[in-house]
């Protein structure tokens, strides 16, 4: 690999692992610079600031979680509704390992720097944003497949795509603060159940 992409990915894996681990508040430049090895000096030559970082972080975490976790849930080789079950079991395995490798039951990235810090960066919580509105999207899809082919009947599309990523984040953020991840293999299924009906 490139030295220099080398560096700039060292950055971004050791920031993303250590904003994930602990919180965005509790890990400075300097932690982030020891964990991946690298200077000061080089930091600021890719990242501006921590913002900037944590932006960068944001977008290479989702575009991670888009290829590996969201194609496979929501691949077309099963009904439109299986694949939300299927999104839910995926989530709460992937957390589950999160859990082996950590100890803790550390939740969803972006819902946790949602909670951190929408009300203190805009630039950071327009991003999230996006990414939570990217989500609802791919849901919002596979809800209109489901109608399509009579699956589902007579719901709010909109709604419904809305309250399955609140109930998600909601499972998420339930689970960590109990530090218990099996709440998530317990909740997540009820997810594909839930149904807005139009005003």
């Amino acid at each position: 690999m490139d030295p220099i992409v080398d560096t700039q990915q060292r950055i971004l894996d050791s920031a993303r692992e250590l904003i994930y681990s602990r919180s965005y508040a509790d890990v400075g430049v300097a932690a982030i610079c020891e964990h991946a090895g690298v200077k000061k000096g080089s930091f600021y030559h890719f990242f501006p600031s921590k913002r900037d970082l944590t932006l960068a972080v944001l977008d290479s975490h989702y575009l991670e979680i888009k290829d590996h976790l969201l194609k496979q849930a929501f691949a077309n080789d099963i009904p439109p509704m299986a694949r939300l079950a299927r999104f839910g079991q995926l989530s709460y395995e992937f957390q589950k390992q999160v859990l082996n490798d950590t100890g803790r039951v550390i939740g969803c990235f972006f819902g946790n720097l949602a909670s951190e810090l929408s009300t203190q960066d805009e630039p950071i919580r327009l991003r999230i944003e996006q990414i939570f509105s990217n989500l609802q999207s791919a849901i919002r899809q596979v809800l209109r497949e489901a109608i399509a082919i009579g699956e589902v009947q007579d719901i709010d599309v909109e709604a419904t795509a809305q309250a399955m990523l609140a109930y998600f984040e909601g499972v998420m953020l339930l689970a960590k603060s109990q530090n218990n991840v099996e709440i998530m293999g317990q909740l997540f299924p009820a997810m594909a159940q839930i149904r807005i009906s139009p005003r």
